[in-house]
């Protein structure tokens, strides 16, 4: 699927959870979507959870996700010994 079609599911409306990245105007922050995956849990599992969502819906947080990490610097912290 072509990302640019994906990110358009990917709104940010300074009204909706505090202008957090989100689902289709929906109140889904990608954030949570991410750490859902992380955690891991699948897109079926996510799907069964939210209903209104889309697989669509949860590749577009990791198209998302990706095009971030092209655009900003992130520094990994190692963890203490």
């Amino acid at each position: 699927m072509d990302f640019s079609l994906l990110l358009r599911r990917i709104t940010i409306d300074p009204a909706i959870c505090h202008g957090k990245p989100i689902i289709r105007g929906l109140r889904y922050p990608v954030e949570s979507i991410l750490e859902y995956l992380a955690a891991g849990d699948t897109i079926e599992d996510i799907l069964a959870e939210f209903s209104d969502l889309e697989s669509e819906d949860i590749l577009a947080c990791l198209a998302f996700a990706a095009q971030a990490i092209k655009t900003k610097s992130v520094y990994v912290y190692p963890i203490a010994a």
